[in-house]
């Protein structure tokens, strides 16, 4: 065992997770993404006045400097890698962070940072989206909460009722999840008294690696591909006789459905309800049945995320840094308890090398 945590719990064969005792049903259809951040950073759920305060402080730190969107309008201008100019992007908040001298073992001070990190990253990911496009990105709507915010930066509209519902439930959903790989990255680093956004920088690289982020916009890819021909069946048949993965399926702490795509493959039905295409959930439908039937598989939450923010208006190479934008509140949270109780991490390799050689000198060799 790595470590010890109070902030989530994973039952991979029950299907089942908790944030900090909470069910992750009972946050994601009762709590909004606010309400999960400030269980996550400081142990329980806010009454009115606290959630109030800390989402009025969450909307007043979502600008960010000129300079760092000079920096992600010259990423975007290559439009290349998204998740490449946001760890490029978090790393570059860290001079205007005015508390970015203050000690790592500083609470309040961690608390303010994470705070800005969180509210800064939909502001940059809108940007980016937006400049590739040649357009400009849009201010942040202090009216709107975090997730509401973010499709109005991207997409220029206030979104509806639904989708921002929805959204905000896929953040709620995404926040954490133990020590996944770029969780544990965020605390490996940290726990050399790295500052907060040296911790965060090192959780993006590691998310942007396609073993760990990137398997919703695959799932994506695939509906896409299928919807070419409308044979979902005879595409996943296909995949596995090329003794190729169909993307979506299998996790490696689940070996049963996990409980988060449960939740999402609903909201997926209702936006496509509220839409009125609703081909992409009903080909998701059938090729869930099928391997459960046929193979004994069971889909994690990327089956679901793809469709969902597909019909959210968000391109499909920015669902790894929607990820990011909801994964930081965990990884805050981690970095916090590892600061909290330090010790560097430092695990030791088991040597499988040569023994005993014998040194031969250069020129006898």
């Amino acid at each position: 065992m790595a470590a010890e945590s109070s902030l989530s719990k994973i039952d991979g064969d029950a299907g089942r997770l908790v944030y900090r005792g909470y069910t992750i049903e009972d946050l994601a259809r009762g709590a909004t993404f606010e309400e999960v951040l400030y269980l996550l950073w400081h142990g329980s759920l806010p009454t009115q006045a606290e959630l109030d305060s800390f989402t009025s402080s969450m909307a007043e730190e979502r600008a960010v400097d000129d300079d760092v969107l000079d920096l992600v309008a010259t990423l975007a201008s290559d439009d290349d890698d998204p998740m490449a100019a946001l760890r490029t992007a978090v790393s570059s908040l860290s001079p205007h962070d005015p508390d970015l001298h203050e000690d790592p073992d500083d609470e309040a001070a961690n608390l303010r940072k994470g705070r800005r990190i969180t509210a800064k990253i939909p502001t940059v990911i809108a940007a980016y989206a937006r400049l590739r496009e040649g357009e400009e990105p849009i201010d942040p709507d202090p009216d709107l909460d975090h997730a509401a915010n973010f499709l109005y930066m991207l997409n220029g509209e206030v979104p509806g009722e639904v989708a921002a519902d929805v959204f905000d439930q896929a953040l709620v959903l995404h926040a954490d999840h133990g020590l996944n790989a770029s969780t544990f990255s965020s605390m490996v680093t940290a726990s050399t008294l790295a500052d907060l956004h040296s911790a965060i920088t090192s959780a993006v690289g590691t998310l942007s690696g396609p073993l760990h982020g990137g398997a919703n916009q695959n799932v994506m890819e695939m509906l896409l591909e299928i919807d070419a021909d409308g044979a979902p069946i005879e595409w996943v048949e296909d995949t596995i006789d090329a003794g190729e993965r169909v993307p979506g399926f299998g996790h490696p702490v689940y070996t049963v459905k996990d409980p988060r795509a449960k939740i999402l493959g609903e909201r997926s039905e209702e936006l496509g309800e509220a839409t009125g295409d609703e081909k992409w959930f009903e080909y998701s439908v059938e090729i869930e049945e099928y391997l459960a039937e046929e193979k004994g598989l069971a889909p994690n939450i990327d089956f679901y995320s793809a469709s969902t923010y597909y019909q959210l208006g968000i391109p499909m190479d920015l669902f790894t840094p929607i990820f990011a934008m909801s994964r930081v509140g965990g990884w805050i949270a981690h970095v916090l308890e590892q600061y909290g109780d330090n010790r560097v991490i430092r695990p030791r390799a088991k040597y499988v090398g040569p023994e005993d050689q014998t040194f031969v000198p250069v020129d006898e060799r």
